[in-house]
């Protein structure tokens, strides 16, 4: 089952990498309390993720914030280095990565997609969502192969 606007964030675990190394995080407590614009991508160093989804967000971080978001989270099921390594690449210091490794989260959500025909296995979908003190305020998924309503600039305009 696919999750809605007025739902809970499920409970389920995602990787942060730090300089000390990786850092579980449980997504019950990670999104209380704060409004997250959290928006997934189905992989790390993918095309359309580094050259739109990714450096829009990270350039309309100051703006999305001054809009009442505290915290921009983009996740992937990639490994938390790959990840950290798109961040470094991408210059993406406005944006928490939180890698979601085994797709745990996307299935959760009910937004994996199974990517196997290009060789990716299981990912997540695109979309956006805007999530408040834990809960779904916004959710923008995108249909297959497009980038519009998940987009930085969408987002900012539905705050």
């Amino acid at each position: 089952m696919t999750i809605n606007v007025g739902d809970t964030l499920p409970s389920t675990t995602l990787t942060k990498l730090t300089p000390d190394g990786f850092e579980p995080v449980d997504t019950a407590s990670y999104f209380k309390g704060r409004k997250v614009a959290l928006f997934a991508v189905p992989g790390a160093f993918t095309p359309t993720c580094s050259a739109k989804h990714l450096p829009g967000y990270v350039e309309k971080a100051a703006e999305l914030k001054a809009k009442g978001v505290d915290e921009i989270v983009c996740t992937s099921v990639n490994d938390p280095f790959v990840l950290g390594a798109w961040a470094k690449q991408g210059d993406a210091s406005g944006v928490t990565m939180l890698a979601d490794g085994n797709g745990d989260f996307a299935t959760a959500l009910g937004l994996d997609m199974d990517g196997s025909k290009f060789g990716m296995g299981k990912r997540s979908q695109r979309y956006a969502m805007v999530v408040n003190d834990g809960v779904v305020e916004q959710l923008h998924v995108e249909a297959p192969g497009e980038f519009k309503v998940s987009s930085a600039d969408h987002l900012l305009g539905t705050l």
